[in-house]
């Protein structure tokens, strides 16, 4: 199985050149706090009780890492081989693709495919990490849904909000969709971002 690691930035890669959306992050980069939700509600409920979990992202090692993965997403392996041929099939797809294009001349094909083949192992390693982070993710949303969650509250930082931001979307999209408010409110003279499910069924 092919090792999970940051890479950096989404790529932006043309016959210009190549270039990262820093507005686009490695997914990898926070699957520690996704993994750290996770576990915080993965336990048994009980009616009218609220359960709290303090916070505190810590540097997983790999193998760490890998375990949860693991064992959150039983057939990562196959994912990732899955998700590694739909990577080389596009990148194909692509060349094809500039080859047969009207607007490019040649020293441009030919520089675009040199892009590519530049950057064909960051784009692998870039999706790979997606794929999984969206894999952790919809067991978080199932977590959610299963337990009839309320709301979670989180610290006001960055990778919290994102994948709360980010979990929203997958309960949205689900077959029976969820609708979810997230907010920031003060709460024990702190702010805190408060992801408040609106109708769970």
């Amino acid at each position: 199985m092919k090792k999970l690691e940051y890479v950096g930035p989404k790529p932006l890669i043309s016959h210009r050149g190549i270039d990262f959306d820093k507005n686009q992050d490695d997914k990898f980069n926070v699957l520690p706090v996704l993994i750290e939700l996770i576990k915080a509600l993965d336990h048994d409920y009980f009616e009218d009780k609220q359960y709290t979990f303090e916070a505190h992202p810590k540097e997983l090692s790999y193998t760490e890492l890998m375990q949860n993965l693991q064992h959150y997403c039983p057939h990562l392996e196959d994912l990732m081989q899955v998700e590694t041929s739909h990577v080389e099939n596009h990148m194909q797809d692509e060349v094809v693709r500039i080859g047969e294009s009207q607007t490019l001349n040649t020293e441009e094909k030919e520089i675009f495919k040199n892009n590519l083949k530049i950057m064909h192992d960051y784009l692998l390693q870039f999706a790979l990490n997606q794929a999984v982070y969206n894999c952790a993710l919809k067991k978080l949303a199932e977590l959610v849904t299963k337990d009839h969650i309320d709301y979670i509250n989180v610290p006001l930082f960055q990778k919290y909000a994102y994948v709360l931001h980010n979990l929203q979307a997958i309960l949205k999209e689900q077959q029976h969709p969820i609708d979810t408010q997230l907010d920031f409110i003060e709460k024990d003279e702190k702010v805190i971002a408060q992801l408040k499910v609106i109708n769970l069924i």
